[in-house]
């Protein structure tokens, strides 16, 4: 029996409908919501008060420049870390099982709990410190330290597991006999990494940075506990706003913020699409 068009649309629809009512309840409502109350003044009229002030106030300008900063460097310094440690789970050696379940740990620590062991490790007077000071040896300041240091290493230990499984499952789906006919024409182990193994994992290195990076730039707990008190980032100072009942305000620096994520978002499209061309032209 012929299903009619207009009576398919209705049952894709139909199919649609709890995932996207889903979406639009949880979702959509509350980012309605927060969006129209970022316009709203006490009294309830409209206003541009709350972004003027995150774009002129200087403390707001440091906090936005220091969540970009904190989405970025830890994405980075973990990328580093999180390509290597990829490539070695592909090979098979003694302890491969024991080291890929180790190495998935800090995912299940909670961030405050990341960011008090920062302290007790790399605090002056910690255990680090008492362990080099017999040495002679005194450790730099990395906990509340003006360049975040404690923010960086704690933010890229807790995303190094999440971004290597992600990477590790993008190399996983490269089928071996392109890299055996690359190793054939004659390029080396380096040029085939090069060449195969990084532009046909790239959609999930990609993907692996934004989520990331949009983690990191919303993280509150580690930037709080060990992040210099002099620049606090916005996910730190929307907290305070709201303690002060300044919710208006609160909904303005989270607009901000979701602003940035859907850039990085849409950067992420255009680069996996043209990734994308490029392969199917190099194909063709």
């Amino acid at each position: 029996m012929r299903i009619l068009p207009h009576r398919r649309t209705l049952q894709l629809l139909l199919l649609l409908a709890p995932g996207i009512g889903y979406l639009l309840f949880f979702f959509g409502a509350p980012l309605l919501s927060a969006l129209v109350g970022s316009f709203r003044m006490e009294d309830g009229s409209f206003t541009l008060n709350w972004y003027q002030r995150i774009f002129t106030r200087p403390s707001m300008l440091r906090g936005l420049s220091t969540s970009i900063y904190y989405g970025i460097i830890p994405v980075l310094l973990s990328l580093t870390l999180s390509v290597p440690l990829s490539l070695l789970l592909r090979r098979s050696f003694f302890g491969r099982k024991l080291f890929s379940g180790l190495y998935k740990l800090p995912m299940a620590v909670p961030s405050i709990i990341v960011g008090l062991m920062v302290i007790v490790v790399f605090e002056r007077g910690g255990f680090f410190d008492r362990l080099l000071a017999p040495l002679g040896f005194t450790l730099p300041k990395l906990v509340r330290d003006e360049w975040g240091l404690g923010v960086i290493m704690a933010g890229a230990w807790k995303q190094v597991p999440f971004m290597t499984l992600i990477i590790t499952s993008a190399f996983a789906a490269i089928p071996e006999d392109i890299r055996h006919a690359a190793r054939t024409l004659g390029a080396s182990r380096l040029s085939t990494f090069l060449s195969v193994d990084i532009p046909l994992a790239m959609p999930g290195i990609t993907a692996a940075i934004l989520l990331t990076f949009i983690g990191s730039m919303g993280s509150y707990a580690i930037p709080d506990i060990v992040g210099p008190a002099t620049a606090r980032p916005l996910s730190v100072l929307m907290v305070q706003e709201f303690k002060q009942g300044r919710f208006e305000q609160v909904y303005a620096m989270g607009m901000v913020l979701s602003l940035f994520a859907v850039a990085v978002l849409l950067v992420y499209y255009g680069l996996t699409s043209r990734i994308g061309n490029g392969s199917l032209k190099g194909a063709a």
